[in-house]
């Protein structure tokens, strides 16, 4: 069947069911022509099959559905993972005109427009990175109705000379993308977004639904006034996601790396977050975990766009298991085998975190969402606050801290907790696998015994074969390179494991696996039959691992040519901070010798003194005791060469 061409509308006999599809061309208008029959009849699950490959929706999905394509406003509060993407896609496909999207973030924007355009679905994005001439060839494709899903950020529909234009484009509805930003009550508030509350005014006549994964009540009632959604349906998914197994744990400083070390070696299979809470340190810990020979990449906003895209994207290909983000990362991430979430530090948020942990276990098998916190968290939280202008958000986000430190300190079940906060009261009192209900014991220092497993286990695959797995990873990850796209836009995990199972060998096969629309199968489908067909003759996977790089040695390396901290910082990629942090420990271990031209011999004089009164426990004291023009760096450079002179042996002297 082919699929239909999607700038007509089909019209159906009244009281008559409609069929999305048909072979009569005479049943064919073109899109600016009024849509006749009753929307609420339209069958659903044929588009579904034929461009998504999905044979059924997940819970709630029809009813979103049905109430854009029968003309509601919406409110819709899901759970990451929950399917949010398509309630809005499938509509603006049905309807036959352009339903805008407003996102946050141009890259997620890009993703999904390039996984609608492998499924036939014409999207555009429009944003500020293109130039002049391709932004005006959107603005003049949308304005003849050509595209089904339009992208734009919340900054640029602020324009005026947006809304003009908009008003030319056949609209059939706006989604509102993480629609709690919204609202000043969210915890991330922006206020570009506040502006979106424009839309009712500028178009009356076009309906308007709000999305979002981590609203409370308050927030979601802010939504519904700030939007004026009007008798809006409001579909609210539960806030519990049984197969994820939270736990919280409070460390001392100098024994969280160890805890994130020892749980790391115990994740064989699937994929893992690690979220740290500022830049360098999402740099050192990637440093401290290619040292001890796990391979890890990071991910933060400072890096540059190319480097910070080919990271994710390697995480996304399993050629990285682990990465290590700031807050920058994860928005929009379609990857579904994370087996575990792991927080060195408290979340701003309990939205926030739920959010974050929500990305592990997207497949349903049980997946791990661990806090590892401690008491000095509150310090740097409250760094951040103080930057803050307005004093009823500062409240708001103490507000926010005390939430979230009260739900890493209880003793009650935690995914009774998050129900709770968002405003759902759970009928059971124990989740039966958290840490608090699962009775984990009082320390991490066993990753296996870390959180209670009680009945949940991760199910494997059956009769999949390890080797297929890794070739078919191979291959998907070297079609994606192929089309510049992520690999999840041309496989999701789910479907490639799936395809190990079934082995499908014609496209009518291909086309029962979960995934496979019509479109995607034909472009894919000879591919995948000739790397099954090249796998049976003997073929394998060739990427063989990379050696894992110590970064220490690096930076060794490096020093002992001559470049200064500054050019490390450039040649390897880090911050300058980051580059001394690792020099102090080459010197503390007596790898590196100290440089007295690495500090300004007044400052050295000057840290000298305090170390001599203070001591070198702790770096604090001595900052405080010296003048604010030493910085941190400093201090740590020169503390590192007297605890290498403590620990070195003496000379022996003769008689």
């Amino acid at each position: 069947m082919n699929p239909l061409p999607l700038n007509c509308t089909l019209h159906a006999p009244p009281r008559l069911k409609h069929s999305f599809s048909t072979a009569s061309p005479k049943a064919k208008v073109c899109a600016a022509a009024p849509i006749l029959f009753v929307m609420s009849e339209v069958d659903l699950l044929q588009p579904l099959h034929q461009y998504w490959g999905y044979g059924s929706f997940r819970p709630l999905q029809e009813r979103i559905v049905r109430s854009l394509v029968d003309g509601h406003d919406t409110c819709v509060v899901m759970p990451t993972g929950g399917g949010k993407s398509l309630c809005y896609q499938l509509p603006a496909l049905v309807l036959g005109k352009t339903a805008v999207v407003i996102s946050p973030l141009i890259a997620l924007m890009q993703d999904q427009a390039a996984q609608l355009a492998q499924m036939g679905i014409p999207a555009a994005v429009l944003n500020s990175t293109m130039s002049a001439g391709e932004q005006s060839q959107i603005m003049k494709k949308a304005r003849e109705g050509e595209y089904r899903l339009l992208y734009l950020s919340p900054e640029r529909l602020a324009r005026e000379e947006t809304i003009s234009w908009l008003r030319g484009v056949p609209t059939s509805f706006f989604a509102i993308d993480e629609a709690h930003c919204i609202s000043e009550w969210g915890h991330e508030f922006r206020p570009d977004y506040r502006l979106l509350s424009r839309l009712r005014i500028n178009f009356p006549q076009s309906h308007i639904a709000a999305f979002t994964a981590s609203a409370t009540q308050r927030v979601r009632h802010d939504i519904l006034h700030q939007l004026q959604l009007r008798s809006p349906h409001r579909y609210i998914a539960s806030f519990h996601r049984p197969n994820l197994r939270y736990a919280a744990k409070e460390c001392k400083s100098q024994k969280i790396m160890g805890q994130l070390l020892t749980l790391l070696r115990e994740y064989r299979e699937g994929n893992v977050i690690v979220y740290e809470p500022t830049i360098a340190r999402v740099e050192q810990t990637v440093d401290f975990l290619e040292e001890r020979g796990i391979a890890a990449i990071g991910y933060h906003g400072k890096m540059e766009s190319a480097v910070r895209k080919r990271n994710q994207e390697a995480w996304m290909s399993d050629e990285v298991r682990v990465l290590v983000g700031t807050i920058a990362f994860g928005l929009g991430i379609n990857k579904a085998t994370v087996r575990s979430v792991i927080h060195m530090s408290l979340p701003k948020s309990i939205e926030q975190y739920y959010q974050e942990a929500g990305r592990a276990g997207r497949d349903g098998d049980p997946a791990d969402c661990i806090l590892l916190w401690q008491k000095q968290d509150a310090a740097l939280l409250a760094h951040f606050m103080k930057q803050i202008t307005d004093s009823a958000e500062r409240d708001r986000a103490w507000q926010r801290y005390h939430d979230i430190r009260g739900f890493a300190d209880s003793s009650v079940c935690r995914q009774r907790q998050i129900c709770q906060h968002f405003g759902e009261k759970p009928k059971w009192e124990s989740c039966g696998v958290c840490d608090v209900c699962g009775g984990s014991p009082a320390g991490l220092s066993e990753a296996a015994s870390a959180i209670a497993r009680p009945q949940l286990k991760v199910s494997a695959a059956p009769n999949v074969d390890e080797a297929l797995r890794n070739y078919l990873r191979e291959w998907r990850r070297n079609t994606a390179h192929a089309h510049g796209a992520p690999a999840f836009v041309v496989m999701h995990d789910t479907a490639l494991e799936e395809i190990c199972r079934k082995l499908p060998a014609s496209i009518p096969e291909l086309l029962q696996i979960t995934g496979f629309g019509e479109r995607k199968a034909q472009m894919y489908g000879p591919q995948i039959f000739a790397a099954l067909e090249r796998f049976r003759n003997g073929a394998r996977a060739s990427a063989a691992p990379k050696p894992i790089s110590r970064p220490a040695a690096a930076t060794k390396r490096l020093l002992d040519e001559g470049q200064s901290f500054a050019e490390i910082a450039v040649i390897r990629g880090r911050q300058i901070r980051t580059i001394i942090d690792s020099v102090a420990e080459l010197v503390e271990s007596g790898e590196v010798e100290f440089k007295p031209g690495w500090i300004e011999p007044e400052k050295q004089k000057q840290i000298e003194e305090a170390c001599a009164q203070l001591g070198m426990a702790a770096l604090r004291p001595i900052k405080d005791a010296v003048p604010p023009e030493i910085t941190f760096e400093d201090i740590r450079l020169v503390v590192a060469r007297f605890r290498w002179e403590a620990k070195e042996p003496k000379q022996a002297t003769g008689t």
